[in-house]
């Protein structure tokens, strides 16, 4: 080890930012970068080292990338569609969806999404109760009210033209952060900006062995620079999909595939990895010295040492060799789980034909409702404050002349004037063409399947559930 620190003395290390190289230790002890001020200073172990090796890393990254990448349709239009605007905002609503939501459960929506709604200008007439049936069962229906109002603002206040660079997006747009903005430009107007996702996060860490809490402002600070420093800049789009591709299906969380990673020489972590195995190897075969260590002789990061390097991880967590690569990104403690009481009131009454009606209302379109579910429709109710007794009707869910029931399942009842605690909101509808009549108001006696809800609630007829 000792050797190692004293031969560390000669390397190199990148000024970040500038991507310029410049001499300085490749383990730093006083020698540090930082740039950015007020930031932790940072040991160059943390760092790319040589401009070569940047230009050896894109180049091994690409040509995997352009042999091994996922045929997605997203990826399609935005190689084919030569408007620009409609190329960024094909590139956007796939970006959106993305977030929280797995690559298989989002082509069949955004096929559907990108057929309805093939252009900005076509969204931004559609009416949110659209959006929100077909994004129905995405979750988090926040994104498309927020998207289709990035695309109402394009067109009335923009002129129907998209801003055209990361910073203009995330600035302009609603719903637009700061990576959704860095994929939109890099990918349809070919602005070299990096990108960090959590597919790039884990890739990062491990390739520089950064063990600090990824979600801490200064260490997320810290990945930005390291993704604008290696995004090429002749492909930045193909570059920063190809390290969300490689976090995707080959540095993936667990028993990630390192034999097929195209830029493993990279990796400090996979170096540490094959190191302790050679050194077991030896050890297995009697080839090691007697006064060997007790471990192998493994480069790290000089300034760890002293406590002050701000991307290792704490001293508390060592290195465990039986997760290997997965050592990092280091996983921060769950929190736990907040427990929530849901009070449902079902309102019942007879129509004019004598048959059971039930009153359903309409949510917010925010998606933040009382009950915190999605925009659309469903029974009446809202979560219980703490102080409530269980078995009083909460203010405000009222009896509007009906009776209330308790509803923890399909078709159970309870006792009037009961409600009992729910873990989730039920029956939600997107747009029920089923009501029995408007606003307080009973059947109609037409066709229920062409009744619409006014006012924000509607009777149902107990067959309609």
């Amino acid at each position: 080890m000792s050797k190692l620190r004293a031969a560390a003395r000669s390397g190199r290390g990148l000024r970040q930012g500038a991507g310029e190289v410049r001499k300085s230790p490749r383990r730093c002890r006083e020698n540090v970068s930082s740039h950015k001020g007020m930031l932790p200073p940072v040991s160059a172990y943390h760092l790319f080292s040589h401009l070569a090796e940047i230009e050896a890393f894109r180049k091994n990254l690409l040509t995997w990338y352009d042999k091994c990448k996922r045929d997605l349709p997203w990826r399609k239009l935005a190689a084919s569609e030569s408007d620009i605007n409609r190329r960024a905002y094909a590139v956007w609503v796939s970006e959106i969806m993305l977030q929280q939501t797995q690559v298989a459960t989002v082509i069949d929506y955004y096929n559907r999404w990108m057929q309805k709604w093939p252009t900005l200008q076509a969204l931004a007439k559609a009416s949110l109760e659209d959006v929100n049936e077909l994004w129905a069962g995405l979750g988090y229906y926040s994104r498309g009210k927020r998207l289709q109002e990035a695309a109402q603002k394009v067109v009335s206040e923009l002129a129907g033209q998209m801003p055209a660079t990361a910073e203009e997006l995330q600035r302009l747009l609603p719903g637009v952060g700061r990576y959704t903005a860095g994929a939109i430009a890099s990918i349809s107007y070919g602005q070299a900006t990096g990108v960090v996702d959590g597919n790039v996060i884990r890739v990062l860490c491990r390739l520089r062995c950064i063990g600090a809490e990824s979600s801490s402002p200064a260490v997320t600070d810290r990945l930005w620079d390291l993704a604008n420093a290696l995004v090429d800049p002749a492909r930045p789009g193909d570059f920063n999909q190809a390290m969300m591709e490689l976090g995707a299906t080959v540095c993936t969380p667990r028993a990630p595939l390192c034999m097929e990673c195209p830029v493993k020489p990279y990796c400090r972590a996979r170096c540490r990895v094959e190191k302790e195995l050679e050194f077991a190897s030896k050890r297995l075969l009697g080839k090691a010295a007697s006064s060997c260590s007790q471990a192998p002789d493994i480069e790290e990061c000089a300034a760890a040492t002293a406590g002050s390097c701000s991307l290792c991880p704490p001293a508390t967590e060592p290195w465990d060799s039986s997760l290997g690569v997965a050592n990092f990104p280091r996983r921060a403690a769950k929190k736990q789980p907040r427990a929530e009481r849901t009070a449902t009131c079902v309102l019942e009454r007879r129509g004019p034909r004598g048959e059971p009606e039930y009153l359903i209302v309409q949510r917010p379109s925010s998606g933040n409702s009382q009950l915190g579910c999605a925009p659309g429709w469903g029974w009446k109710g809202r979560r219980w404050r703490l102080w409530e007794r269980k078995d009083r009707c909460p203010e405000g869910l009222g009896m509007l002349g009906g009776r209330a029931h308790s509803s923890q399942g399909a078709g159970e009842r309870k006792s009037p004037s009961l409600l009992s605690d729910l873990d989730r909101h039920q029956t939600p509808t997107a747009s029920p063409p089923w009501l029995a009549g408007g606003r307080g108001g009973g059947g109609s006696g037409k066709d229920p399947c062409r009744e619409t809800p006014t006012g924000g609630s509607g009777w149902i007829r107990e067959v309609s559930i």
